[in-house]
């Protein structure tokens, strides 16, 4: 006998809830929700003592459906953070419970971090001086991101890329440096003082630099070249 197609999908429905309801784990669970909330407020705390602007998204790992573990009691159960000490990426979270029931266990989890970065508009070639045209603020997942990364344009704009650098890159401090205040060959003031005497002598820049960087430059008058370091367009200071 055929059965109709309302008994069918009854019966089809039974069978997916008494499956689910085989496969739950009240332990995994209590994991998971622990988890979660130990970390939410890690996370919290870490973005309020940065001062970043960001939000984050938590995944609990999938956790091993054979685990067969007692409950354990709401009172008795406590989350630390295993590693690392940050908690942003990938992170492990040491769930113990410590009652009559006593167990210990370390659950992974991810954690992304989105935050507005600076990153390129366009290709930038080696030594190119960014302007606010060559970058903008973008939403990325930080915890994704190896080494240092920008978060405000000012930092980027007026230094010069260390390298080439594609578009849609988000940088960081390590790709950037000052860009060269003095330029080899450039005619500079070459000062020298201390507490009684002030001296100034024309002189040339022998080598390229930036701001607060040391230089050969050569005194024009004596034709002797000294070390000297840059202190601003033009100006360099040697000690005396």
């Amino acid at each position: 006998m055929q059965l109709p197609a309302f008994f069918i999908k009854l019966i089809a429905a039974i069978a997916l809830l008494s499956s689910s309801s085989l496969n739950a784990s009240p332990l995994i669970d209590q994991l998971i929700g622990t988890t979660t909330s130990y970390l939410e407020q890690k996370v919290a705390a870490y973005l309020t003592n940065s001062t970043a602007d960001a939000r984050f998204e938590i995944t609990v790992s999938r956790l091993d459906p054979r685990l067969r573990l007692p409950l354990c009691p709401a009172d008795a159960i406590q989350a630390n953070l295993e590693s690392p000490e940050v908690p942003v990426g990938r992170v492990t979270v040491r769930v113990t419970c410590d009652s009559e029931v006593q167990w210990r266990l370390f659950v992974p989890a991810t954690v992304d971090l989105f935050q507005p970065v600076v990153v390129t508009t366009r290709p930038l070639p080696r030594h190119g001086v960014i302007s606010g045209s060559d970058i903008t603020l973008l939403e990325r997942n930080v915890g994704n991101l190896s080494g240092s990364y920008l978060t405000r344009p000012e930092q980027a704009i007026g230094l010069r890329t260390r390298r080439a650098v594609a578009a849609d890159t988000v940088l960081g401090a390590n790709q950037l440096e000052q860009d060269e205040t003095v330029k080899r060959g450039d005619k500079v003031v070459i000062s020298a003082a201390n507490s009684r005497v002030s001296v100034r002598m024309p002189g040339e820049a022998l080598e390229s630099g930036s701001t607060g960087s040391q230089i050969r430059v050569r005194n024009t008058r004596s034709d002797r070249v000294v070390r000297a370091r840059i202190i601003g367009p033009s100006q360099v200071e040697v000690a005396m």
